[in-house]
């Protein structure tokens, strides 16, 4: 990051504005799951210790109140430490936007929300940005300002025009040297074979895998009429055609593929979560609890 950057307001406001997302999305997730059977199962009681004004009265030992008429707070450890390994594409195809939100712009704050709510509950967190190759990377860490270290990393890079999910997932896998769980945020937008070496580098190095495929509503469904105008976002190739002529066969060829990376993902073992733009994030939260619970 060059002096420009640390000094540039605009930066500071991405970031700002990036982090009070990503907070308020996991804050009023966790208040709204406040009696899910997900909320505190990472934790495990260690000791006790005296009552202060202000604990949360949930915590009281009430047995042993009763015994000693003394209000006593259960304490709790963080289970083992899972590291999560957060893995986002910034290739060029993930800034489509057609709902005023890009994909990219959805999968970083993605991102910052699964690591905010991971760090709550004392798990390492790290991120890797990758598009042709592995842009920025920082290693999982429970420290308290990796949030902020995370956001930074996130804030200060820039889409990349190409994709290539082969050398760069490879190059990702390399990184990720601490078994754990990966998350790859990404639109898949690549040959097949190259995400299947990818994925494979991930699983022989015996990580535990989930992948949110972010859609936007456009690509997903063609909600459009008359002529339109196709932009491929990396190598800026243009084709005009008419919707209704096209629809049919292109959401034919959209299942299909659709069909061939979850067939891709489930042989694997790798979990996977389609989502579009205008989907609520807190339900892909969700989402990620319920396979980490399995897991």
């Amino acid at each position: 990051m060059g002096l420009e950057t640390i000094t540039d307001p605009v930066f500071f406001s991405r970031l700002d504005n990036l982090e009070l997302r990503a907070r308020g999305i996991v804050e009023g997730f966790l208040h709204g799951l406040h009696r899910s059977p997900f909320v505190g199962f990472s934790v495990e009681f260690a000791s006790h210790r005296e009552y202060a004004q202000g604990d949360d009265l949930r915590h009281v030992n009430w047995k042993l109140y009763a015994r000693t008429r003394k209000l006593y707070v259960k304490e709790f450890d963080a289970e083992t430490n899972m590291n999560l390994h957060l893995l986002v594409d910034v290739s060029g195809s993930m800034e489509c936007a057609s709902k005023g939100i890009s994909k990219l712009s959805y999968a970083t704050t993605l991102a910052a929300a699964l690591a905010h709510l991971a760090l709550k509950q004392h798990d390492a967190v790290g991120i890797t940005l990758f598009a042709d190759e592995v842009v920025a990377h920082l290693e999982p860490r429970a420290k308290p300002h990796q949030l902020e270290e995370i956001l930074r990393v996130i804030a200060s890079t820039k889409a990349r025009p190409k994709s290539d999910a082969s050398r760069s997932l490879h190059q990702a896998a390399e990184l990720c040297s601490h078994r754990g769980m990966v998350v790859i945020i990404s639109d898949f937008f690549d040959d097949l074979p190259a995400i299947t070496r990818g994925l494979d580098q991930l699983r022989f190095r015996q990580h535990e895998v989930l992948a949110f495929q972010v859609w936007d509503p456009w690509e997903r469904h063609l909600p459009l009429d008359g002529n339109i105008c196709f932009t491929d976002l990396e190598s800026r190739e243009e084709i005009t055609t008419h919707a209704d002529g096209v629809r049919e066969k292109y959401m034919a060829a959209i299942d299909e593929w659709r069909g061939e990376v979850s067939r891709l993902c489930l042989n694997r073992g790798v979990d996977l979560i389609e989502t579009t733009t205008d989907d609520p994030l807190d339900q892909a939260l969700v989402d990620y609890l319920v396979r980490r619970a399995k897991v």
